[in-house]
């Protein structure tokens, strides 16, 4: 018997033996240990960078409300309720004649008409004053949406009940369409109680006409395949093949492909889980659309304890959003059929397989339909990719790769580059016509200094050579202003024209004017309160404006403090249309770095917008009933329905000191009456995007920019 200072190892049938401490355990058994010990000390390590940043959030907060109990504000309502409660004790003192009550029969009593108008007028001016200035919401943490109460909520309000389950039993008997389903699920490796969890949550779907199409590549771990061979005793639909060869995750999907024999394939991880009533949902828009290429659902994160984090809320079918990013993720639907066609997973594009997948799957087919419910839960563990980014940095390879082999295919000229932190993707479009004359128009009226800021940035910055000035002045009556105007139409080093309007202010019959003086292939929409920052601006948009399938391309717009002022505009925020992630910083990332992403809207602010002036024509133009408000996201609206798609592009930005060429456009009684005028013109005009806007998921709020849950 050795001593406890002693290591002995010894051999036998199972394996190498090491006695310690009297003790005698496997070398497999230490080695697990290790492993687990490593993954644990990742766990600890994530969560003390989640602690560290929650304390400093909370520092933060403290300091808010130290300062906010210590303002001007909580002062006066202290003493507002204060002198409130005295003032209503003495008129109650019955008929006795005080201060008090002499005032409130005045005001109340005798002076309440003059009290209703004085106070109007102060809450008016309260009501500009701070609309005018920026709410910025600042985001503690990277996941705090789903960390609030809101979307626990949601969760809560999702989950299945008794009576649920029960009525989707009784409406999949209605479908005329019940197609079978194949669960694509790669294998190796997996830890087993999260492999378990994955498994029960396919075969807890309210839908039963599935089955599990599992390729197990090679896995090393003995549990693996007893794990398997339980389940497929216990349910004769799950399917394994056992490859012979470790081939990585394209290889092992082919391999599950190969036995899949539903009329959809859907494809699952390993360890991530299923909403019970997700293939039911799927089997629900396939009878209402008679069919479908792909679908997809909303997604989000959950840990090893079962809390959820992270949700992506998506918009409906926005192909250009892909040249950003897989936004699709999970859960996805494709018909088997159509990916065997295509040829299944390629070899080489590990890491970013499906994203290649659904680059080549979308270019054949294109009947694609998004699911707003959250039916897909990504897991995150310490050895997952949906952890870090860091996880697997050959995915970020394979994607650029797979992109760059996209636009190969169809015969576009791009280069293809990361955004930062790997948060996605950068493509850039070479140009087929680098001489198309493109006619920049600018209504104005007097602000000679904030037109001579604009018209120097695009003299002194713009790298694009082609390109006219028109002018639209519209009763200017400052000496400096047509000074400015002298001084630019006798310069020769670019194009430059001023058009005189002498009706009252119509937006929308400045930019008409603009387009009949115009002799450009495409048209620059730009307001005199801006200024250029990107010199290749010009280029940035034509090189998505001149594709066919595109309209109207916005810019990125910032304040003067670098944060904000566009990003892309959603029809029904705010009741009508409003500015997504208003108040971000310029770099983001905002909602899933979406500043920094090529992003699908149904309109963009016609502050500085590129179209291609016979599309501007084919639509009938500005619509002049909207002369203030929401004529430019009438004319947006217009291109979508005639078939094109409107673009954010990220890498174009300029500033926009807004409204400060014209005031505010509620300034005035006359001008509040035709705000309500445009408003009302405008919801009934386009009542399907207001109630709905493809390109905003209807699990978001319509009251607030950053995307927050309803």
């Amino acid at each position: 018997m050795p001593d406890n200072k002693t290591i002995q190892k010894e051999g036998n049938d199972s394996g190498e033996l090491i006695s310690f401490n009297d003790k005698t355990v496997k070398t497999e058994d230490i080695h697990y240990w290790k492993k687990r010990y490593k993954s644990a000390a990742k766990e600890i390590e994530e969560l003390n960078k989640q602690l560290s940043m929650a304390l400093k959030s909370m520092d933060k907060l403290i300091k808010q409300v130290a300062l906010l109990e210590s303002s001007k504000l909580m002062k006066f309502r202290k003493y507002f309720y204060l002198y409130l409660g005295r003032f209503s004790s003495n008129i109650k003192k019955g008929k006795k004649r005080n201060f008090f009550s002499i005032l409130y029969n005045y005001v109340f009593k005798r002076g309440g008409r003059l009290t209703r108008i004085f106070l109007s007028k102060i809450f008016k001016v309260l009501y500009l004053a701070f609309e005018i200035r920026k709410v910025v919401i600042v985001e503690v943490m990277e996941s705090y949406l789903a960390n609030t109460m809101q979307y626990s909520q949601y969760l809560l309000r999702k989950k299945v009940t008794k009576d649920v389950g029960k009525q989707f039993k009784k409406n999949i008997k209605n479908f005329k369409q019940q197609p079978l389903f194949s669960i694509i699920m790669p294998v190796y490796n997996p830890r087993i109680d999260l492999f378990s969890k994955a498994l029960d949550s396919v075969r807890a779907q309210i839908y039963d006409k599935w089955e599990l199409c599992i390729a197990d590549d090679c896995s090393s771990d003995p549990e693996v395949k007893e794990t398997l061979e339980k389940y497929c005793k216990e349910d004769e639909r799950i399917k394994v093949v056992y490859r012979e060869q470790n081939g990585h995750i394209s290889r092992a999907s082919n391999s599950a492909l190969e036995l899949a024999t539903g009329e959809y394939s859907v494809l699952m991880d390993h360890d991530d889980i299923l909403r019970e009533d997700c293939i039911y949902y799927m089997a629900k828009v396939i009878n209402l659309h008679n069919g479908a290429d792909l679908i997809y659902s909303d997604e989000d994160k959950v840990d090893e304890w079962g809390i959820h984090s992270d949700p992506h809320f998506k918009p409906d079918w926005c192909p250009d959003n892909l040249l950003s990013r897989n936004y699709l993720g999970h859960v996805c639907a494709f018909k088997t059929e159509q990916l065997r066609e295509i040829g299944g997973w390629r070899i080489g594009f590990e890491g970013s397989q499906d994203y290649d997948l659904v680059l080549r799957h979308t270019e054949k087919f294109n009947k694609v339909i998004h699911i707003p419910e959250v039916l897909y839960h990504w897991r995150i563990h310490s050895e997952s990719a949906a952890l870090s980014e860091a996880v697997k940095p050959y995915a970020y390879r394979a994607a650029q790769m797979a992109l760059a082999d996209a636009m190969s295919r169809r015969g576009l000229v791009a280069t293809v580059d990361f955004l930062d932190s790997f948060r996605g993707y950068s493509i850039r479009f070479a140009l087929k016509n680098d001489k198309a004359k493109v006619s920049i128009i600018i209504p104005s009226r007097n602000k000679a200094d904030l037109l001579k800021k604009c018209l120097r940035s695009i003299e002194k910055k713009t790298t694009y050579k082609n390109y006219e000035v028109i002018l639209i002045d519209n009763n200017s009556d400052e000496k400096d202003f047509f000074n400015l105007v002298k001084q630019y139409t006798r310069q020769n080093v670019m194009s430059f024209k001023c058009v005189q309007d002498k009706e009252p202010f119509n937006f929308s019959r400045l930019i008409n004017l603009g387009r009949k003086h115009s002799n450009g292939e495409y048209l620059i929409l730009l307001n005199n309160d801006t200024e250029v920052i990107t010199p290749d601006w010009i280029e940035a948009m034509m090189e998505h404006a001149q594709r066919d399938s595109i309209g109207v391309v916005g810019a990125k717009l910032l304040y003067d403090n670098d944060t904000i002022q566009h990003a892309g505009v959603i029809v029904g925020l705010g009741g009508a249309a409003g500015h997504v992630l208003v108040g971000e910083y310029r770099d983001g990332p905002g909602y899933f770095n979406y500043v920094n992403m090529l992003n699908t809207y149904s309109a963009v602010t016609g502050a500085c917008f590129m179209v291609r002036t016979d599309l501007f024509d084919k639509v009938g133009g500005f619509d002049e009933g909207f002369g203030t408000e929401y004529n430019d996201v009438d004319f947006c609206l217009k291109v979508v329905e005639a078939g094109h798609r409107n673009l954010y592009v990220p890498h174009c930005e300029l500033y926009h000191y807004e409204s400060m060429s014209r005031g505010h456009p509620h300034s005035t009684y006359e001008a509040y009456k035709k705000h309500l005028k445009e408003v009302n013109m405008f919801t009934k005009k386009w009542k399907k995007y207001v109630e709905n806007d493809p390109c905003y998921n209807p699990n978001l709020s319509l009251g607030v920019h950053n995307f927050g849950l309803k």
